[in-house]
């Protein structure tokens, strides 16, 4: 695994998402990026390196954060960085199954987008995940009762659209704490 290449994709997402707070920023990408690495120790048939580039690039042409088109931030840096151009393809494919609302009820045909997809929702889960919601509704100005609407919308659907045996356990404890919060939300109000 070229090393040299994953230490410049951190870069480069630490310079993209250096602005953003709502969620979708660096931080949330590390995390991805540490489960997809957490993920592929049990699939060591996988190829980690284009899990791990597709972890890390997983958001940098996201429609809700960029106004880009055919993935040219992802493309932009695998070419200058001398990927070749079927792995290029091969992370396109990954990245763009990774949308919740572009992939509902979808699952990825290979086990490295099946990593990347499921890390990602893993983050959208548990303390993290409940943490995410409120800032991005605090940014796009939504009151509590409607962050809390996400929750129904998206986040307990998740831990049945995990792929993989490891993310569905995780998943599973993540939820249950998700609904604690949830009662406990209720309550108080």
């Amino acid at each position: 695994m070229n090393q040299n290449i994953i230490s410049e994709a951190i870069k480069y997402i630490e310079e993209l998402f250096k602005e953003n707070a709502d969620g979708h920023d660096a931080a949330h990408t590390m995390r991805v990026y540490k489960n997809a690495e957490r993920l592929a120790e049990y699939y060591p048939e996988s190829d980690k390196e284009i899990i791990l580039l597709s972890a890390l690039l997983h958001d940098v042409d996201d429609h809700k954060l960029f106004d880009t088109k055919n993935n040219e931030n992802a493309r932009r840096f695998l070419e200058e960085n001398g990927v070749e151009e079927p792995n290029i393809e091969r992370i396109y494919t990954i990245i763009n199954a990774v949308s919740f609302s572009k992939n509902r009820g979808k699952h990825p045909d290979t086990i490295e987008g099946k990593i990347v997809q499921d890390a990602d929702r893993l983050d959208a889960l548990g303390a993290i995940g409940i943490a995410r919601t409120f800032a991005y509704g605090g940014k796009h100005q939504r009151s509590l009762d409607d962050s809390v609407k996400h929750f129904y919308e998206k986040l307990f659907l998740l831990k049945d659209e995990m792929n993989t045996k490891e993310a569905k356990e995780m998943a599973e404890e993540r939820h249950k704490f998700m609904e604690k919060f949830i009662e406990e939300y209720k309550k108080e109000k």
